[in-house]
């Protein structure tokens, strides 16, 4: 089959986007120190500008340091405003770091010391200040710190009423200003050695509903972060869009059983980073594309610009991939095969007295059920040689 020229090439309609945090990642691991130079917040602009991406997010502090001035503050702003406008890239997300600063060594929102919350508070109204100046709608709720390394330090339940209190604090203030965030709450089970509250997408979920205003705030699920949990992505995404909260996502790669690895999207689990793809563009997801993802740490930034592209064209060969799959008449016909009733029965979509009767007086044929054929065999390794081209 031919392809249209450009069909993997990214175009603004994508809504592909990268963190500062993620080009301007250093290389620099527990074990190794940093191997790129800073790259300024400008030039990181620049750099997506250049390999075809949308948007550009940030945490406070990776494009505003932590202790500059007021004037500071401005100048560097006012910068990057005329950046992301000279390269077309706009700021669709933004984040606040409540963990890296020694101050939250025992975590922001859930320490015990009620000086270190008022500072963390402080710390997410100014980073929200900051998104709503350059245009972002989302904000996204991390915290690598709201955790314990032993649980005698803190009652959980205690922790679970701070964290409230702090995420119905934001919500107001959101309201407030007139931002109209979107909070987006983002899980994971450890960084590194901690156990974090929240360390799922459902366990958000089910939060969630607790919060004052809580119909602002959605989810932020990550494919290595699930992958950490041992869990699967596609399911996370599915529950989360079912309940009307996937207000945004991260796209990475991740080995099961290792700490945050952050590989380009697709580059290690292809069939999980498929149905993944899959499931987003099938839903007409329409929100962010953002890729939170670090290159090697053996390459320099031409190699990060490659991770960059990479990251996206392996997004749209498998969006691609998904539009043959369904259009492919092997693996549709299995589809139908399964999905025909093994023996006449009634439906049960729905209850009524009558149904109910109906349903309690129906002799079910279970040999015959069992029978059926289930050649899911077949489908996977469909599946398979479509990604590879095989089929």
């Amino acid at each position: 089959m031919t392809k249209s020229p450009g069909l993997y090439e990214p175009k603004k309609e994508h809504k592909f986007s990268f963190g500062l945090w993620t080009v301007g990642n250093r290389g620099r691991d527990p074990f190794g120190d940093f191997v790129r130079e800073a790259l300024p917040p400008d030039d990181i602009v620049a750099l997506l500008g250049e390999v075809g991406a949308w948007g550009v997010n940030f945490h406070d502090n990776d494009l505003v340091p932590i202790d500059a001035t007021v004037g500071e503050r401005n100048r560097i702003v006012a910068s990057f405003r005329k950046a992301c406008e000279r390269h077309h890239v706009v700021v669709p997300m933004a984040t606040v770091n409540a963990f890296f600063d020694p101050v939250f060594r025992d975590g922001a929102y859930t320490s015990n010391d009620p000086a270190v919350r008022a500072y963390a508070l402080q710390k997410v109204l100014r980073a929200m200040d900051l998104g709503a100046e350059l245009g972002a709608k989302i904000f996204v709720v991390w915290s690598g710190r709201d955790g314990v390394e032993t649980d005698a330090c803190r009652d959980p339940l205690e922790a679970i009423k701070r964290y409230r209190e702090a995420l119905n604090y934001m919500a107001r203030y959101s309201a407030d200003r007139g931002y109209g965030y979107k909070f987006a709450l983002e899980a994971k089970p450890n960084e590194p050695r901690a156990n974090i509250y929240f360390p799922t997408t459902g366990h958000y979920l089910a939060f969630i509903n607790t919060l004052d205003d809580h119909e602002r705030f959605g989810v932020n699920p990550e494919v290595a972060h699930e992958h950490m949990a041992g869990l699967n992505c596609t399911h996370a995404l599915a529950l989360a869009w079912d309940a009307g909260k996937l207000f945004h996502l991260d796209l990475n790669d991740q080995m099961a059983g290792c700490y945050d690895q952050d590989f380009r999207f697709g580059s290690y689990n292809l069939k999980s980073a498929f149905f993944v793809v899959k499931f987003l563009e099938d839903v007409g997801y329409q929100g962010s594309r953002h890729f939170d993802a670090h290159a090697y740490r053996t390459e320099d930034y031409e190699g990060v610009k490659d991770f960059a592209r990479g990251c996206m064209r392996t997004y749209l060969i498998l969006k691609e991939k998904a539009r043959l799959w369904k259009q492919d008449k092997q693996i549709q016909q299995i589809l139908r095969e399964i999905g025909t009733p093994g023996a006449v029965s009634p439906e049960a979509r729905s209850f009524s007295r009558a149904h109910a009767a109906k349903l309690l007086q129906h002799a079910f044929d279970r040999g015959a059920l069992a029978k059926k054929r289930l050649p899911y065999e077949r489908l996977d390794q469909l599946t398979v040689d479509l990604l590879l081209g095989a089929h």
